[in-house]
């Protein structure tokens, strides 16, 4: 076992530190399509940044991307405990042709569960917690790539990988259905994304109940000048087998977005807060979302080629710097 609070503020620190120096020696970048985003140096995006940044929307978008999402729930039980989980979620996208993507998203989460230990003297609950690995989620979308509304539809499933499955999984197999819509009109993004999944097999020696889950993540965000964007993407989930008063996960609320270049490397950064208006008894009353997406757009080899030119005249700029005193 690990903590996994410390392994957040350890990744997280390991981000920051080279977000800083990148950002410290950004130069502007090459005019190249689908290659020029907002930096601290050249904040104002160009024509090709809005390109990308309706892909970087887009969750069918034949794009590879790779976000980390942390994810702290506060407000857990009596003791207002904090859940974190942490989502690393790569999304891939396969050419089945020359009408059809097959988009590809894993979902691997890392969690810290917060558990009360009643104890027979003494304080009533021990504060104490579980680490580790949880269940995967992988989804795979078929989308056409010509289309007036972008969608997709495929399947999801849940792997039970995780290390501790009293606490950490739900210790079944399940599968359903998953829909993905969106429209981005000027300065726009507006889609959902929805799924159901049933259990279809699990451990046979753990006492775990059956799987019947839903979720709905709606998005709606404005686009601004230079990289900016406001953003609203709650994540709504429905467990059909609880009871009518536990069963819904509600959240509202939003938050503020960006893409921008750190170094050469592409990146959409958000941070959002919501709070949970319809809850079960001891879950999580308001959570937050801090999220840091790798992109790696798709080049012709005249723009690597290019790009690759800047970044060798960069270094030669660089080490012809004087050093600092």
């Amino acid at each position: 076992m690990f903590n996994c609070k410390v392994t957040i503020l350890e990744i997280a620190a390991a981000l920051l530190l080279p977000t800083l120096t990148a950002m410290a020696q950004d130069k502007p970048p090459v005019e190249v399509e689908g290659t020029t985003v907002a930096t601290d140096k050249t904040p104002a995006a160009a024509a090709s940044s809005d390109q990308l940044r309706k892909e970087s929307q887009n969750p069918i978008a034949n794009l590879i991307s790779v976000p980390f999402q942390e994810n702290p729930n506060f407000g857990i039980g009596a003791a207002n405990r904090v859940q974190n989980v942490l989502n690393i979620q790569p999304v891939i996208p396969f050419s089945m042709g020359k009408k059809v993507n097959l988009i590809t998203r894993w979902i691997t989460p890392i969690i810290y569960q917060p558990i009360p230990v009643p104890q027979p003297v003494g304080p009533p609950e021990q504060l104490t917690g579980v680490s580790g690995l949880g269940d995967i989620n992988p989804s795979f979308i078929l989308s056409p790539k010509v289309s007036k509304v972008i969608w997709g539809a495929g399947i999801t499933a849940v792997f039970p990988t995780a290390t501790n499955t009293t606490y950490l999984g739900q210790g079944k197999l399940s599968l359903g259905p998953t829909v993905v819509a969106l429209y981005q009109p000027p300065h726009w993004t507006l889609g959902f994304l929805t799924n159901n999944y049933w259990s279809v097999a699990g451990h046979s020696d753990l006492n775990k109940p059956a799987v019947n889950q839903f979720l709905l993540q709606y998005f709606i965000n404005y686009n601004m000048k230079k990289g900016y964007y406001l953003t609203v993407q709650p994540t709504l989930t429905a467990n059909w087998r609880a009871a009518s008063g536990n069963r819904w996960v509600v959240p509202f609320g939003g938050g503020l977005g960006r893409i921008m270049k750190l170094g050469f490397q592409p990146v959409n950064l958000s941070a959002q807060f919501y709070y949970n208006i319809e809850r079960p008894v001891g879950a999580s009353s308001w959570n937050a979302k801090f999220q840091v997406t790798l992109l790696f757009p798709k080049l012709s080899p005249a723009m690597e080629k290019m790009l690759l030119q800047q970044k060798l005249k960069q270094l030669d700029e660089t080490e012809q710097q004087p050093p600092k005193k």
